[in-house]
């Protein structure tokens, strides 16, 4: 190692940044989402370090993302964006145009995709939608493979001026490695556009020519990826044909590659790695499945590779019941689905293959589980304590974000996408107007959430007279993928200024005539204002009343959100009513079985004081240290 040379601890989604640095990209756009949120404010990092041009942008939505770095790509430079899997779902209606375009300069999408799922709304593998637009997809297995494979992918991209896939999933984002590299030359490329209607702008007649160029640029890359052998390929396996062989790509090869190495069975069960998983290496595959008798598919987390193998007798996978359709493939999961298969060919299970009884002991247990909630001095628990108080009846749609916590609090009864809850709420309401009913309906969404897909619903909502009533929880900050900055900051993703966006005029540009602001932890204030609002809605010339709910998330401003922390504690007085731990359900607020009664953890209290308002008993009060007394609350 040269002493110039650099090596750092860095996360999966850090290999990433440094591979598409290394590959001289110089555009990446994203829109926050985990597992993908590193990757951009890490690509910054590195860049400032290695004094690398490179522009970053938090976009307000994966679709404008993919946009901006396709545009970069046409001019000739190499750009990226980045998402997590059910953002591609957003950013598609570009990705296939762009895959009939073709790029100039290389164009990787990176899609990070969370089997389990961990904190997304699906499953969703991000290789049946490489497929469906067909874009080529690179499945890597661990940090360096990642960084390797950006590499590749941006040269291949370029190569046959196409948008490829990276889709590392969550186990190698957040994978740790020691990763070193060399100082990283500068090579900007200026932007340069050249007009070419047919291609850039093509009507229908042009898009059969350029399906025609894609699917021949796709068979050539089929056959350049049969010739990938750092990411596809087997190790020399036993001599004849072997009773069970493996195919397997993504985590769930490197956990197959560790079980058999670790008790030296790897030429007695051979293993084929398929890093490129579409357009498929069918040629490889087709010579692996002739070496064995059976061939046991592990993927995650569809069924991808095992459809596209054209001799299933032989496959084991999903479609035969070995591997399960839904959940993450982990180690254990894994040696139990070798160990059927192992048997079922008559060999020996692993030897240190983990006891089903020791696999499921945990469920067995039974033991308590603490179910996510909002932070203590969350304003977001303030605002929906609030609803529940103003309009109990309601029904409460919400979306994707801290928010969908407000379950906890019974102020949230749908969740289904980003932007859902405006177009439920509206959906809603017309189909209680068709009965002649105007029900009470309350939509919750946030500030980040709005900027992303809010807006078009809620014009469409104003424009058909939609009623109901839109808190917007602005807490300035996107708080639940890492703290990133909204357009309603103005802070840009480089930390230079921008152009704020305030919420409230892009509100009142929708048409909304009733605006209010209001600090959700003065509960009383926020709740007249709800019932203020829904008196609008119910008026014949009224419409959508919007109550923006702002204050600072508590994590991001610790001094801002809460500058005069109170001390407080619960007198013997309190009734044990629980409304304080189910209904306002502070987590710094747990029951004393001892005492019989409410306690607060000072530990966990952020001293928010909100609590106050909380207490119909009046038994939760602040104590002042200067003068040694209780000072109850006054609402």
């Amino acid at each position: 190692m040269s002493r110039s040379s650099r090596t750092e601890f860095l996360l999966g989604n850090g290999a990433i940044a440094l591979g598409l640095l290394e590959a001289g990209c110089q555009v990446i756009s994203s829109y926050p989402g985990t597992p993908s949120s590193e990757i951009l404010p890490e690509a910054h990092r590195i860049a400032e370090s290695e004094g690398l041009p490179l522009y970053v942008e938090w976009s307000v939505n994966e679709k404008v993302a993919l946009d901006v770095a396709f545009a970069a790509a046409v001019t000739g430079k190499r750009a990226a964006c980045c998402m997590k899997q059910v953002g591609l779902n957003v950013a598609l209606d570009s990705l296939m145009s762009a895959a009939y375009m073709g790029t100039v300069g290389g164009l990787v999408v990176i899609s990070c995709d969370d089997p389990g799922p961990h904190s997304s709304q699906t499953e969703q593998d991000t290789r049946l939608l490489a497929r469906a637009a067909k874009v080529p997809v690179f499945d890597p297995s661990c940090p360096e493979e990642a960084r390797e494979m950006v590499r590749t992918a941006m040269e291949i991209s370029e190569e046959f001026r196409i948008p490829v896939i990276l889709r590392p999933a969550i186990r190698v984002c957040h994978a740790r490695q020691d990763l070193c590299w060399d100082p990283i030359p500068p090579r900007p490329r200026r932007a340069e556009f050249q007009r070419n209607p047919t291609r850039w702008a093509a009507t229908p007649r042009f898009r059969l020519k350029l399906h025609e160029e894609l699917n021949g640029k796709l068979k050539r890359i089929e056959e350049r990826f049969a010739t990938l052998y750092r990411f596809n390929g087997s190790d020399p396996a036993a001599e004849g044909v072997v009773p069970l062989g493996i195919i397997a790509g993504g985590v769930p090869f490197a956990v197959v590659k560790d079980l058999l190495e670790e008790e030296g069975r790897e030429k007695e069960v051979p293993v084929l790695k398929i890093g490129t998983p579409y357009p498929f290496p069918e040629s490889l595959a087709e010579e692996f499945l002739s070496r064995c008798e059976k061939v046991l598919v592990l993927e995650e987390t569809d069924a991808v590779m095992e459809v596209f193998l054209r001799d299933r007798r032989k496959v084991w996978g999903r479609l035969s019941g070995h591997v399960p359709w839904e959940g993450e493939l982990i180690p254990q999961r894994i040696a139990e689905v070798l160990d059927r298969a192992l048997r079922d060919v008559g060999l020996d299970p692993l030897e240190a293959s983990s006891d089903p009884e020791v696999f499921h002991l945990m469920e067995r247990l039974q033991l308590p589980v603490r179910r996510p909630t909002l932070c203590p001095g969350c304003p977001h628990r303030a605002a929906f304590y609030a609803i529940r108080k103003a309009l109990p009846k309601a029904i409460f749609t919400s979306d994707i974000g801290c928010y969908t916590l407000g379950l906890n609090l019974g102020a949230v009864d749908t969740c289904l996408d980003m932007g859902a809850a405006i177009t439920m709420a509206s959906g809603f309401s017309q189909a209680f107007a068709q009965d002649g009913e105007l029900r009470p309906i309350v939509a919750t969404i946030g500030d980040s959430t709005f900027y992303h897909s809010g807006t078009a619903g809620l014009l469409n909502a104003v424009y058909n007279d939609a009623r109901f009533l839109l808190v917007i929880l602005d807490n300035q900050v996107t708080a639940m993928t890492g703290m990133q900055p909204t357009p309603g900051l103005g802070v840009r993703a480089d930390g230079s200024l921008g152009k704020a966006v305030p919420l409230e005029r892009v509100v009142e540009g929708c048409g909304v005539q009733f605006l209010r602001i209001v600090d959700p932890y003065e509960i009383p204030s926020l709740v007249r204002t709800l019932k203020e609002g829904w008196d609008y809605v119910r008026e014949p010339q009224g419409g959508i009343a919007v109550i923006i709910a702002r204050h600072p998330c508590v994590l991001a401003y610790r001094e801002e959100a809460i500058p005069q922390k109170k001390r407080l504690k619960i007198l013997e007085t309190c009734k044990e009513c629980r409304l304080c731990i189910e209904r306002f359900e502070c987590p710094a607020i747990l029951f004393d079985e001892e005492a019989g009664r409410a306690a607060i953890d000072p530990v966990l209290c952020a001293g928010c004081g909100v609590c106050l308002q909380v207490c119909p008993n009046k038994s939760i009060v602040e104590v002042k240290e200067e003068a040694g007394q209780e000072a109850p609350h006054k609402g």
